[in-house]
């Protein structure tokens, strides 16, 4: 997962709102119904935090009839683990490698 890509991840998921809906999907898939009964907000706004989560693959939605169902994506969850991993390790892939130190 490229710094952009990253970057754009933790901007949708500095939203308290998209936290809790993540929070919620982490049990199993949801439709978006039973998503909006846990919040105050309308259902244009869920929809709104829904389609941001979608858009960066956090999560992955599918329709059931005249339900649209929602799901965590554990496979982009993972490429976050391991960007942030490489961010807090140092290891061969570390761009800090390539730095020559004290030339200040």
């Amino acid at each position: 997962m490229s710094y952009k890509e990253l970057s754009n991840v933790l901007k949708v998921l500095s939203n308290p709102s998209r936290l809790e809906i993540m929070d919620l999907l982490s049990c199993g898939e949801l439709c978006a119904c039973d998503v909006l009964e846990h919040f105050q907000f309308s259902q244009p706004t869920l929809s709104h935090h829904m389609k941001s989560l979608v858009e960066c693959e956090l999560i992955t939605t599918r329709k059931e009839g005249n339900k649209r169902m929602y799901r965590l994506n554990h496979d982009v969850f993972e490429q976050i683990n391991q960007s942030l991993n490489l961010i807090n390790t140092t290891n061969e892939l570390c761009i800090c490698k390539n730095m020559k130190s004290g030339e200040c």
